[in-house]
């Protein structure tokens, strides 16, 4: 598949659309038309989308276009054609969550909150992107969506949860997406298909209804370039009412310094307990010069941690089982077999499991927090390894049959609720790999930051092999 999108409109980042609608070179009615053109095309070979709102994209991009002329933008996503990962509510459209389960025919009177910000900015929003069933897996596919597809290699997946949006991205079927991360479901996706995704610390985006994962999950965005993720999550953050533990808002992000100068860098490349591609991890320590050249100070560490996996388990598949015991006798016959499977394998969990598990998960964050007293921030391999073949669970010869044996460096920052962001840094195999950055709680702004940097320096976050 031709992933040149440089010289195409639908290429453009959210930052250069703005100066484009600024300047009248381009409007977002073009802008759309491209696009819309582009998901017909292109959608039935990557299966990205559930739902495409023409009609309604292609009104709020006349919208915006008027908006544009008037020089009234809304702000900087003002005509940009976003999409959102079908475990969202959106108000008047159906939220299926990859499952048979759901009754399309209801009332749906409510937007999330992040859907809700993303209509106020004026973005164009073409339609919503799949998810495996509840988002439950690190790969996409589900009974009722089928197979999403990697565009680097359509034989490989495009990760998951978020792998609607993160394939609807990378192929130039949506500048930006709102996804979900509840154990790296923005991050992997992101990884396998070589743009930038970033899970902020959990509650600077609102999420409504709550979710069943409980705090596990958190909302972000997915973009080609750091600049563009940003730019999204100064949308979609800040407080909301229906929200318990919503962060209030903070000020936007501010990428103008692109010096490390004195920043303190801590490098691990598998946290104690994952196992790597040796091309992988030769493709991450190669990153490692150039937050150096940067000014930063970088200290490959031995960090020893014990795997949080059983604990994570606990409070994962708790909450999974409460999603499908929630739709009565019968629902497991309906649902995806692998995830049936899995609460077979994790069905005998006590409260007093819970409690140890969640006394493992704050030791954890402990053990973080007194990491960023000497360390500003972490950097680890996204992934282990390279995308695999579509439609299968785990790699191909896995011993172990659960999603988290082959993403070792995502769900240990879901139980510390720590922001971490991966950035695309080369190919093995002529397939994306990534770098992640993990920063302190609340340290948002220092996260996106050093990604920026790195970016800009590495070669920007749209290139392409």
């Amino acid at each position: 598949m031709d992933m040149r999108l440089n010289s195409t409109l639908r290429g453009l980042g959210a930052t250069d659309l703005q100066v484009r609608y600024s300047s009248g070179d381009v409007s977002p009615i073009d802008v759309t038309a491209e696009t819309l053109d582009a998901i017909e095309g292109l959608n039935p070979s990557i299966n990205a989308f559930t739902q495409v709102w023409a009609d309604s994209a292609e009104r709020d991009a006349e919208l915006s276009a008027q908006r544009h002329r008037r020089r009234t933008p809304l702000g900087p996503l003002d005509g940009v054609p976003v999409t959102i990962k079908d475990l969202l509510l959106t108000a008047g459209r159906p939220t299926l969550r990859g499952s048979e389960l759901i009754n399309p025919d209801q009332p749906w009177p409510e937007d999330s909150p992040a859907v809700a910000r993303l209509r106020e900015a004026g973005a164009v929003i073409l339609g919503k992107v799949t998810t495996p069933e509840f988002g439950w897996k690190g790969v996409t596919d589900s009974p009722a969506y089928g197979i999403t597809r990697n565009p680097w290699n359509l034989e490989r997946t495009s990760g998951g949860s978020s792998g609607g949006s993160a394939a609807a991205v990378a192929a130039g079927l949506s500048v930006l997406s709102v996804g979900t991360d509840g154990g790296g479901s923005i991050r992997i996706p992101a990884a396998f298909c070589g743009i930038v995704g970033f899970k902020p610390t959990y509650g600077r985006v609102p999420i409504y209804p709550a979710s069943p994962f409980g705090t596990l999950a958190h909302v972000g965005p997915l973009g080609r370039s750091v600049a563009d993720v940003a730019a999204m999550l100064d949308v979609i953050s800040g407080f909301d009412v229906r929200d318990w533990s919503a962060l209030a808002a903070t000020e936007p992000i501010d990428l103008s310094s692109e010096s490390l100068d004195g920043l303190r860098i801590a490098f691990s490349p598998n946290l104690g307990f994952g196992t790597n591609n040796p091309d992988v991890e030769r493709g991450v320590r190669s990153t490692l010069d150039v937050f150096s050249g940067l000014g930063a100070t970088v200290e490959e560490i031995d960090l020893s941690l014990e795997d949080p996996v059983w604990a994570y388990h606990v409070l994962w598949f708790s909450g999974a089982a409460v999603v499908v015991a929630a739709y009565g006798d019968g629902a497991e016959a309906k649902v995806d077999p692998s995830l049936v499977q899995a609460l077979s394998r994790h069905s005998n969990y006590s409260s007093g499991d819970y409690i140890d598990a969640t006394t493992v998960r704050m030791d954890l964050g402990r053990k973080m927090g007194l990491l960023h007293q000497d360390y500003d921030v972490l950097i680890t391999p996204a992934m282990p390894d390279v995308a695999f073949a579509a439609g299968l669970d785990v790699p191909p010869g896995s011993p172990d049959p659960d999603w988290t044996s082959w993403t070792p460096y995502t769900y240990p920052f879901n139980l510390t609720q720590q922001p971490a962001i991966t950035v695309p840094c080369g190919f093995v195999d002529g397939l994306p790999i990534g770098v992640q950055i993990v920063g302190q709680r609340h340290g948002d702004q220092r996260v996106l930051q050093v990604a920026n940097a790195f970016e800009k320096s590495w070669g920007g976050g749209s290139e392409r092999e």
